[in-house]
């Protein structure tokens, strides 16, 4: 009884901290929105990247979401966009035996999960995508990289339905 009690109060006070945090940064006006304004709506970025004149703020989602927002600001200290960038267009820019995983860092934000392989001597970096946006048929990407930090592959795998 006094664990139920407990949890319905507790239960709205959990509600509104979460309100206090946008999963998407919706609210936010390009042009008019600074960076602290990002921060104060999303939170504390996972990582921050200089890339060419903006600022990207990375947001991932993972490993239980399907999702990577980056809030990029420009040079001014302003919003410029948010965009969620675990696409299929995205994806398509990773060209084999070109792409660097810096790159790749910057296109996508931080992998999911991180692993070695001795055997071969590579590194394969892991994302959770949901394809067009459809978290049923959810999809791991992995991207390899040899130890001079090109990718060599890239692979996008389609679980059995109810696999995740």
């Amino acid at each position: 009884m006094k664990t139920t009690l407990l949890a319905i109060a507790v239960f709205p006070l959990l509600l509104v901290a979460a309100g206090c945090a946008s999963f998407d940064g919706a609210g936010l006006k390009p042009g008019q929105a600074t960076s602290a304004d990002v921060e104060h709506v999303m939170g504390t970025p996972a990582e921050t990247r200089k890339v060419g004149g903006e600022t990207l703020l990375y947001y991932p989602r993972q490993p239980y979401g399907d999702a990577t927002f980056v809030a990029r600001i420009g040079q001014d200290g302003r919003l410029i966009d948010i965009e969620q960038r675990l696409t299929d267009a995205n994806v398509a820019k990773i060209v084999p035996n070109v792409t660097t995983g810096a790159q790749v860092q910057d296109l996508l934000g931080p992998p999911a999960q991180t692993s070695h392989y001795a055997l071969n001597n590579s590194t394969v970096w892991t994302w959770y995508m949901a394809p067009l946006g459809d978290s049923r048929r959810r999809e791991e990407l992995d991207v390899q990289m040899s130890p001079d930090g090109v990718v060599r592959d890239v692979y996008k795998l389609h679980p059995r339905r109810g696999a995740f």
